[in-house]
């Protein structure tokens, strides 16, 4: 059901993928990043369980109205009939050919309504807001991504894109975001930010309250507030809980039910037996720069006038662009980021790749990276000898450059050219 004006997502090929494999499909990501939209774009059928009508079709008995669906077809917005995962189960225990379903909706259906079990009936597929390869290279989605290129080949199929963006355009870019509704949009500055607070808005009371996770949004947007400032970062826990004025164990469960949202990613603590003294503090990222800024109340000045805003914003602008096709990378790579204690080795972004293989990510809001500033990536690479792939320092000047043995200064603007 191909739509005339529907622009590509990096999650297309390997939905196809997957539903040449698998009977069901089911599509996972925080609200709005466009999982119904790019779903629709496979099927030939679009049954919405939020419309009363049909889903009181569904209630009264799911498996009729099921079988009277064209295949493959899309169970949007499931949750509101939960009975229709039975329905499904049973249709693919009896005929388990690949391509039948594909299932969206929203997070607390997971989490709320007792879920089948669907091993080798229904496989996963995560989606995140648009990254700036999405937006602005769509004709180049099918090309390996970045990280794959640098694995292959080091700097030789590094390029740059046409405009190579300086500090300002990466913050607007970053503060813009990934949401569709507002990235596809010539929005005014002021409907982007109206969109933004709304929906900032319902994360603190409709889905929270919907999860029955937070019973005092005013605690839980402080709270979101506070790691909206330390984006990036890695504040001690006491730190985080004083200036939120909440107790550890409330800000576990903010933490665990923002990450069932899919609005905040933990990014754990690398660790390795050939490596002594590392800490264990994960490291907490708003997946959407713009939501991040719009719950910390940051301007794009306010964020430029601070370096160490500048710094995490741009780490985080960065890291989204890569989780994004880092989810669709066969064999999935693992995200972790490194740092020795008291912070003498600090490396943002360690990615391990089979179990072995590292490749290193400094992120650099600078226009020109030195050797000094390698220099933790140089450490990496002589402990870890041919194990350690690359590293990258990804930067906000026009250069491409070596900074040592395996070890480059990339563009950022580069992981979209």
């Amino acid at each position: 059901m191909n739509a005339p004006n529907y622009r590509p997502r990096l999650a297309n090929n390997h939905l196809t993928y997957l539903l040449d494999e698998f009977p069901a499909v089911m599509i996972t990501g925080a609200r709005a990043v466009g999982k119904t939209t790019t779903g629709s774009q496979h099927v030939n059928h679009i049954v919405r369980l939020d419309d009363p009508g049909v889903a009181a079709a569904f209630h009264a008995d799911p498996d009729a109205a099921l079988r009277r669906t064209t295949r493959p077809v899309l169970l949007d917005e499931w949750q509101e009939v939960p009975s229709v995962l039975g329905a499904v189960k049973r249709v693919v225990d009896r005929d388990p050919t690949p391509g039948q379903f594909i299932l969206t909706g929203s997070v607390r259906a997971e989490l709320n309504n007792e879920m089948w079990a669907g091993t080798g009936r229904s496989v996963r597929l995560s989606m995140y807001p648009l990254t700036e390869r999405e937006l602005r290279s769509e004709h180049r989605l099918n090309q390996p991504s970045f990280l794959e290129r640098v694995i292959a080949s080091g700097l030789d199929d590094v390029t740059l894109p046409t405009e190579v963006l300086d500090i300002n355009g990466y913050i607007d870019a970053a503060l813009r975001g990934g949401f569709p509704e507002i990235a596809y949009r010539e929005r005014s500055h002021r409907a982007r930010m109206t969109w933004l607070m709304s929906y900032v808005d319902d994360l603190v009371t409709r889905d929270a309250a919907l999860l029955d996770a937070a019973k005092n949004p005013v605690k839980l947007r402080r709270y979101l507030s506070f790691l909206a400032l330390s984006n990036a970062g890695l504040p001690s826990d006491a730190t985080l809980y004083r200036a939120a004025d909440v107790n550890a164990k409330t800000a576990a469960k903010y933490d665990q039910l923002l990450q069932n949202l899919y609005v905040l990613d933990l990014v754990p603590a690398w660790s390795s037996n050939r490596l002594s003294r590392l800490i264990k503090t994960a490291k907490r990222y708003i997946v959407d720069s713009s939501l991040a800024a719009t719950a910390a109340g940051l301007s794009a000045e306010a964020i430029l006038d601070n370096a160490d805003l500048v710094g995490r914003y741009f780490d985080a602008f960065a890291t989204a662009q890569l989780r994004a096709e880092i989810a669709l990378t066969y064999p999935r790579p693992i995200l972790h980021h490194l740092r020795t204690e008291a912070g003498r080795r600090e490396i943002d972004l360690v990615i391990e790749i089979g179990g072995t293989r590292i490749v290193a990510f400094e992120f650099k809001a600078g226009v020109a990276p030195s050797l000094r500033d390698a220099r933790h990536l140089h450490w990496l690479r002589d402990e870890l000898g041919k194990d350690f792939v690359a590293g990258v320092i990804l930067h906000s000047g026009p250069g491409i450059y070596e900074l040592g043995n395996r070890v480059f200064a990339v563009p950022l603007c580069a992981l979209w050219a």
